[in-house]
């Protein structure tokens, strides 16, 4: 791989259960760790949107011809809405991975869905049509999931891009402005 490629990493900030919005911010790195840009959009809670919202921000943007990967904390923004990274990375050209850091609890998940979405086979589908692979990384293993790039490649750049900590620096810087910007200081780790 191409030393200092650009990678596109994208997280929300916190939000109420009674949020109508969360704020998702992308961060674009060129690796291992010089910041190029920021940008921001606005997802609905627990929504239908993501997609949508996620392609035009990634297709506006002046770097995307430059991208060779955009990384996502988790596979949702704003609780369940869920975003489809096959889809997502067909329509921009551009390949995706999920990135979480714990297995997620399946039937917990699918308990909520049923609970609280009409649609939510659907939404389950997106979420367990990929399966998680472990990369191991300095500290504990990541899970990742991918789409339009191997797993060999979408691990490569994401142990490239993880600088201090355990998680991919794009993603962590994301997950610290969004953050800032909804408490007025960063908290928490993404």
């Amino acid at each position: 791989m191409k030393s200092f490629v650009r990678v596109l990493g994208i997280d929300d900030s916190p939000f109420g259960f009674t949020s109508e919005k969360v704020l998702v911010v992308g961060v674009v790195m060129r690796l291992p760790n010089y910041l190029e840009g920021v940008m921001r959009v606005e997802c609905s809670v627990d929504g239908e949107d993501a997609n949508d919202v996620l392609e035009r921000m990634i297709c506006t943007s002046r770097f995307k011809e430059q991208l060779k990967l955009i990384m996502l904390d988790g596979v949702a923004v704003g609780g369940f809405n869920v975003v489809d990274i096959d889809r997502l990375s067909e329509r921009t050209g551009v390949p995706m991975a999920t990135v979480t850091r714990d297995k997620p609890d399946m039937e917990r998940m699918r308990s909520a869905l049923v609970k609280h979405f009409l649609d939510w086979q659907r939404r389950l589908e997106i979420i367990t049509r990929k399966k998680l692979t472990e990369v191991p990384t300095d500290h504990k293993p990541l899970l990742i999931s991918t789409a339009g790039i191997s797993i060999h490649d979408a691990s490569e750049i994401i142990r490239k891009s993880i600088v201090r900590g355990a998680i991919p620096e794009p993603i962590r810087v994301a997950h610290t402005i969004a953050s800032a910007m909804v408490k007025g200081e960063s908290k928490g780790k993404a």
